[in-house]
């Protein structure tokens, strides 16, 4: 982290005392990769899976065509980025994919925010009626079967 600090402290000084056009631009560019590699460093990825009722998909689809905007900035104000959920047929049955990356510092707390919205709680009892939890998530009474990451890349 320090080289990372140094790094960023030496492209600000060059954008700071006069440098040339081509100096500040490299320096603005090296901050930049800076400022991605800290951000990298704290995304958490999540991904999860359920069943999907084969008379729900059609309705399901449907609502996700059409997203409420409400929803999708309550998503974002939670910390929530690059969010996907995929549906995939196994042995004639619908499932659920999904995958976010996390951008806060308490995914508790955040989760408690989007959970006491009253807009996300309507689309939940959309969405919710759609879906079929496996096992282990339908013991605790959640939706969603958290999945292990085992494998990542940038």
């Amino acid at each position: 982290m320090k080289k990372l600090n140094i790094i960023l402290a030496i492209s600000l000084l060059l954008a700071a005392c006069g440098a040339s056009e081509q100096q500040k631009e490299m320096g603005s560019s090296i901050h930049n990769v800076v400022a991605d590699t800290v951000n990298a460093a704290k995304i958490k990825r999540f991904g999860g899976i359920t069943g999907l009722k084969p008379e729900k998909e059609q309705y399901y689809r449907e609502l996700h065509a059409a997203a409420w905007p409400a929803v999708l900035q309550k998503i974002k104000e939670c910390n929530i980025r690059n969010y996907s959920i995929y549906i995939k047929k196994i042995e004639g049955k619908p499932y659920l994919f999904s995958y976010f990356e996390y951008v806060g510092n308490d995914f508790d707390a955040d989760m408690k925010k989007m959970a006491a919205d009253t807009t996300t709680q309507r689309w939940w009892k959309e969405t919710d009626p759609c879906q079929s939890p496996l096992p282990d998530a339908a013991a605790v009474y959640a939706i969603w079967s958290d999945m292990e990451e085992v494998f990542h890349t940038n």
